[in-house]
């Protein structure tokens, strides 16, 4: 059996999809079959990109209200025997991932976004992944990030940084 690959995105911070935005996620996505997004892609349209795709997503703190209607603040789906947890943020971020399992408690894996630092490992058996901020939000001049999740017989993930700022 082939893995299936799921795109992992967060923090688009995009009131539209640019053509550029477009560009460069036909471009780190163009092989997976599922993508989740982790919140704060602040408008729904943004999800228009990933036509043709499995699409998960969940609001976050700075998604319009109309995002917050149609998303649900967090979800579990189910690939490959395994089940994720897709959510924004919850709580505090000192304690954030040991406090995700409160809400996922039956998860394999855990995506979330919010902090717009990439992270990519286990902890307690779960696999934990932030894909970071795909549009960044620092001033130096490097890409965002996203991350790639393949589910086989086991879960691998991995982080991806693009070249360039959006």
């Amino acid at each position: 059996m082939n893995p299936v690959k799921i795109g992992i995105i967060s923090d688009t911070h995009l009131s539209q999809p640019t053509e550029t935005f477009k560009k460069i996620v036909d471009t780190c996505f163009h092989d997976t079959e599922i993508i989740l997004h982790a919140g704060d892609l602040t408008d729904p349209a943004i999800l228009t990109v990933f036509a043709g795709k499995e699409v998960h997503a969940v609001h976050g703190n700075m998604c319009s209200a109309q995002g917050c209607q149609l998303l649900p603040s967090h979800k579990e789906i189910q690939v490959g025997g395994f089940t994720i947890g897709l959510i924004h943020r919850f709580g505090n971020t000192y304690d954030f991932e040991q406090r995700l399992i409160e809400i996922f408690p039956e998860a394999d894996c855990i995506v979330y976004g919010h902090t717009h630092r990439p992270v990519c490992h286990s902890l307690g058996g779960i696999l934990y992944i932030n894909p970071g901020s795909f549009t960044s939000t620092g001033s130096t001049g490097v890409g965002g990030t996203f991350a790639i999740l393949e589910v086989g017989e086991t879960l691998h993930g991995q982080i991806y940084q693009l070249q360039a700022k959006l």
